[in-house]
């Protein structure tokens, strides 16, 4: 049963702030195409977030960093093209906004007029909040990503829960504020203690997204690949599987070689 709240026409920046004020959570996942994309619009998701997960499980990379702007711009063309409701925020990917904000100001006007994306999420907090602001500066919408950024996996060295340290859960606070000053939208907090991802909820009045942050959060966001099971190497603590259709879907290709191998298909209802 849907439960999602048809009245909303448009989800914008606004509406989410207006469901963290009624405390009604917000639903995220990823897309990267047209086909999936409509979908998930259609099923009621409140933000649909192009990723530079794209990287990972629609080019096979190892990590996020190689998909390039112009890559991120054709994935958000192709979801734009399919949605009516969701709100669609893409990833800045990695080189194109850390260290110089004037290089971050035009890739986001680049995402923003090529792709017709409603806004951009960038990874990081004090070292990124001049491109931050001055990606702010031009009117486009900005949402954060503290705890996990898998931009920066090289500096951590692994996938592991961040800011389980209290100097790190401090930095983490402040910059979760520095970035609600700055005037993000919104905070995406990834893998880190539920408590804290709680606790940064509480202290700040933009909605904040959790991925493996547990549900003291405004909201929750997944990769739909992993969620939808397509995915089956990738299993987190914080990741339900809603279906398994990697066993379906090579099921189904299996029955089809089986078919037509047989000379079963196209039988003669299936032919002119």
């Amino acid at each position: 049963m849907s439960v999602h709240h048809s009245e909303i026409k448009r989800v914008t920046t606004h509406v989410l702030q207006e469901m963290k004020l009624r405390k009604e959570k917000i639903s995220m996942l990823t897309s990267y195409d047209y086909s999936m994309a409509k979908i998930i619009d259609s099923a009621g998701i409140d933000v649909i977030l192009v990723g530079d997960s794209a990287s990972n499980v629609m080019a096979g990379h190892e990590t996020t960093l190689p998909i390039t702007l112009d890559q991120m711009i054709y994935h958000a063309s192709s979801v734009i093209r399919a949605i009516e409701r969701a709100l669609v925020v893409v990833d800045l990917p990695f080189g194109s906004y850390q260290g110089n904000s004037k290089e971050a100001l035009s890739s986001a006007i680049k995402i923003m007029k090529e792709s017709g994306a409603h806004a951009v999420k960038l990874e990081g907090g004090k070292e990124i909040i001049e491109s931050v602001q001055r990606i702010l500066s031009a009117g486009i919408p900005v949402m954060g990503h503290l705890g996990l950024t898998p931009q920066s996996i090289y500096k951590f060295g692994t996938y592991i829960v961040r800011a389980q340290e209290e100097e790190e859960a401090e930095t983490l606070i402040a910059d979760a504020k520095l970035l609600e000053q700055a005037g993000c939208f919104a905070l995406v907090l990834e893998k880190i203690p539920a408590d804290l991802a709680k606790k940064v909820a509480e202290e700040i009045t933009i909605p904040v997204i959790g991925i493996g942050a547990g549900n003291g959060v405004d909201g929750q966001v997944l990769v739909m690949h992993d969620m939808l099971g397509i995915t089956h190497e990738f299993s987190p603590r914080f990741l339900r599987r809603y279906h398994n259709l990697y066993e379906e879907i090579k099921g189904a290709v299996e029955a089809y070689v089986n078919d037509v191998k047989s000379l079963d298909f196209p039988n003669e209802k299936e032919q002119y």
